[in-house]
């Protein structure tokens, strides 16, 4: 889709966190309202049909335009977080991505098999993250789950659309 005026307003800072790092800065995106809009309608559009029930958004920024979509869509907000932040029984994931290695949890009871699932974060790099997320979510055996990205990074030699493999449906809004 590559929006141009969300393409104007996206920052990148290099060497960060470190370097050899270019670092997408999405809060630019975060901070000006017509951006959220744009994105808003954009990711609407796309899934307002699909029979979203749930959206998982990864911790932190799959968090904002995960839970503006799914108050816009109907649908449930799960959240995918790091390591003792949720207070009841989770399942979890570990992963590795550019510049170390992580884990994310979800409740164990926050998607059943009756749900249509749309996992949403903010930026796809290496796939490590997102692959832990379908992970965990396909533990769950919901009815059908999507995946989307705010933006895509393939000019880096990055490979996340390959490391997430095939079986998922995914879009993103900008492609890098």
């Amino acid at each position: 889709m590559n929006n141009p005026y969300l393409l104007e307003h996206l920052r990148s800072i290099k060497d960060f966190p470190k370097k050899g790092i270019n670092f997408r800065d999405v809060t630019t995106l975060f901070k000006d309202a017509k951006c959220l809009e744009i994105m808003e309608n954009e990711l609407y559009e796309i899934y307002k049909d699909k029979g979203i029930t749930k959206v998982v958004g990864l911790e932190t920024r799959g968090y904002i335009m995960g839970a503006i979509l799914a108050r816009r869509l109907g649908a449930g907000f799960v959240m995918a977080r790091k390591p003792g932040k949720l207070p009841a029984t989770t399942i979890k994931e570990s992963f590795t991505k550019e510049y170390g290695v992580d884990s994310i949890e979800i409740h164990l009871d926050a998607i059943n098999s009756d749900d249509v699932v749309l996992i949403h974060d903010d930026l796809l790099a290496t796939g490590g993250s997102i692959k832990a997320a379908w992970k965990l979510v396909q533990k769950l055996k919901p009815k059908k789950c999507y995946m989307n990205f705010l933006i895509e990074i393939r000019d880096e030699g990055l490979r996340g659309r390959e490391n997430i493999g095939n079986g998922i449906e995914f879009t993103t809004l900008m492609t890098l």
